[in-house]
This record gives C-alpha cells, sequence and structure tokens, in this order.
C-alpha cells in the first residue's frame, strides 16, 4: 500500500529556521495547517514543535486544534458562509474577512456567545480573489470597526494564489499606508499588517520587506522549504520533509504503443501517437496510486531515470526502460512531492500517514 512519510526533524528545522527569520526582523507568525487535512497526527507535531498560532480554511480543522490544544490561537483564512457563522466564532479565535455582512453576522453570534472574536479586513492588491478595493477600505472600516464583540487586529492581503500575482515592496508599502490612514482618521491602533504568506519570504530574505508588515500567514515553505519567486530550496532548510512511497504491483515488458482503435480515456485525453515509437518496448511498471489521490504532475520521482506515463484512478504507470536497476514487483518507488501533489494526498483517507 501507498504511504506518506513526515520527516520530524526536518520539519523541526524547517519550523526554527523560520522562526529564528521571523524574530530577526521582529515579525509575528502563524504556521498554516490547511495541507495536513485535519489529520490529528500531523497536527500535533506542529503543536509539539512549540506553534501557538494555527490557520486552516477548514473550520472542522480548527476543532481539531482546539481539542489538541485550546490555547493555541486560531485563525479562519477565508470569507465564511453564513450558515458556518456559529460553528467559525466557536472554534476561530481570529477570521480574515472582506464582506460587512459577514461581519455584522460574526458580531451578531459573538454576542450570543459571549465572546470577542478578531478580525483581518482583508485588502485587494490585484491578485483578485478575496479583499476589500482600497478605495472602500475607509468606508468599510467605518461600518465594521465599533461592532459588538468585534476586533480589528489588522489589515491583511494575498497574492499570487490565484493569477499569480506576485508581492512587491511597493504593494506592501501601499497596505501599510492604508492602516496608518485608518489609525489617524479614527484614532484606532491596528496592531497587524498582515501581508506575509510563503510568497512574500524571498522580500525578507532580500532586505525588501517594509517594515509596516509584521505578521506571516506561513504554510508552503515551512512544510517545502521553497522559495516561491526563484522555485528552487531555500539554503538551510529542507524541501523534502514529506516523501510518498508507491508499491509496484506489476513489472511488465510492453509495448510503448497501444494497439486497437484509440478513443477518448476516462480523463477525456486522447493519446497522440509518436510513430517514431512503433515496434519498441520497454518495461512498464504499475503502482498502487493513482488519479483519485494525487495528479501525476506533482510527482518528482527520486529515480530521475523513471517517466511517468500516466495515471488511471488508482493506478500509475511508469516507464522503466531496460530496468537497469532491477525494480520488481514489491519494491517501492520514492517520490517528493509538490504543495498540490502533497494536500492531494493528505486528503485522500486510502494512503496512509506516517511520521519518521
Amino acid at each position: 500500500m501507498a504511504y506518506l512519510t513526515l520527516h520530524r526533524q526536518k520539519l523541526s528545522e524547517n519550523f526554527k529556521f523560520l522562526r529564528g527569520m521571523f524574530e530577526k526582523h521582529d515579525v509575528s507568525w502563524g504556521v498554516v495547517s490547511k495541507l495536513f487535512c485535519g489529520n490529528r497526527k500531523f497536527l500535533k507535531e506542529l503543536i509539539d514543535l512549540g506553534v501557538r498560532e494555527i490557520h486552516d480554511s477548514r473550520i472542522s480543522n480548527l476543532a481539531k486544534i482546539k481539542e489538541l490544544n485550546p490555547e493555541i490561537q486560531t485563525v479562519y483564512i477565508k470569507p465564511v458562509s453564513k450558515r458556518n457563522v456559529a460553528k467559525m466564532v466557536t472554534y476561530a479565535d481570529v477570521s480574515l474577512n472582506s464582506e460587512l455582512n459577514s461581519i455584522r453576522w460574526i458580531s451578531e453570534e459573538a454576542v450570543k456567545q459571549c465572546k470577542t472574536h478578531k478580525i483581518i479586513i482583508m485588502v485587494e492588491t490585484g491578485d483578485l480573489r478575496e479583499g476589500v478595493m482600497g478605495d472602500h477600505l475607509v468606508d468599510f472600516y467605518a461600518q465594521v470597526f465599533d461592532l459588538p464583540n468585534i476586533e480589528i487586529i489588522g489589515l491583511g492581503t494575498n497574492l499570487n494564489c490565484l493569477n499569480g500575482v506576485m508581492p512587491s515592496t511597493d504593494k506592501l508599502i501601499q497596505l501599510s499606508l492604508y492602516k496608518q490612514i485608518i489609525e489617524l482618521k479614527f484614532n484606532k491602533k491596528i496592531p497587524w499588517v498582515s501581508a506575509g504568506t510563503s510568497v512574500t519570504i524571498p522580500l525578507m530574505l532580500h532586505q525588501q520587506l517594509p517594515k509596516g508588515v509584521n505578521h506571516f500567514r506561513i504554510g508552503e515553505t515551512l512544510y517545502f522549504g521553497v522559495d516561491l519567486f526563484e522555485e528552487k530550496v531555500i539554503e538551510g532548510m529542507h524541501g523534502d520533509v514529506f516523501e510518498l512511497y508507491a508499491e509496484i504491483i506489476e513489472m511488465q515488458e510492453k509495448p510503448l504503443l497501444p494497439t486497437g482503435v484509440l478513443a477518448a480515456n476516462p480523463q477525456g485525453e486522447v493519446l497522440e501517437i509518436d510513430e517514431d515509437l512503433y515496434g519498441k518496448s520497454s518495461f512498464r511498471a504499475i503502482l498502487d496510486i493513482g488519479l483519485l489521490d494525487i495528479d501525476p504532475k506533482y510527482l518528482i520521482a527520486e529515480d530521475g531515470e523513471l517517466e511517468i506515463l500516466g495515471a488511471s484512478s488508482d493506478m500509475l504507470v511508469l516507464n522503466i526502460g531496460t530496468n537497469p536497476k532491477g525494480y520488481a514487483v514489491g519494491d517501492t518507488i520514492k517520490f517528493d512531492l509538490k504543495y498540490m501533489g502533497a494536500l492531494g494526498i493528505l486528503n485522500s483517507s486510502y494512503i496512509d500517514k506516517v511520521v519518521v
């Protein structure tokens, strides 16, 4: 059976690297746990590192965090639906918001639950996902800052997640200026400019982060050690906290091209025939993992000589060539993962998850 490993020591070293960097720049931060898809074993690893603020996009995952440690500050990181407001207020101490009605519903629910709920107002800075337009921000703040049982603790933004717009010093300075304008106009203190996600870390590494930015929400770089500007592992970090192992369940020499009338496969793909491959064969390995678990484009075989030919719902097919390394049925193939691949694996109930 295929299984995923989380390397405890490498996760710890990545965490310490980031903690040291943020402490050096006097920046607070929280860890985004949505990659774990609520896996209690992996969430406990985060908490045992000393994480005291955890962000997630699923309320059920925040509930598990509160069960594991009620002292963790939990942050809900997407706009809340009306039907989930009560649950969100129950399990999230903080939420990211960009809709007036949603904040009013949160206020009403916080009053019912006799608690103060903290809000980060999300501001649109160009990627066109969630966020209040800058021209409307002062009016927006005026309508929510004095709602009962609501505390506005920050302005935030999100970049790169939808249209690929990268953060820049100018964009983040603009967000810091919005904070200053609001503080002067309303004589209110806003503690956080939460403009940092993993994609913003390279600005900090190159001394280009505006001083006003003082809060980060970090997931991908913690788990993959990646500089998302240059798409490479940051020196001093690990890119292989997660590793996937899949077992060979068939190994046979077969033609490189199929025979028969070709139509679309279940994924809607039609094979393009390379006539140079007629009459040629190679060893093909079938592995016990498929599209139900992961899109093959997010897999990186440790053995660079292996070629991923395709996948069906439950099986992955590799071209082994002449099989010079003698792979056999029962052997395991190790893969590194890209972020979206790890997300698919962690969301699959068919793949074992192991801490090593």
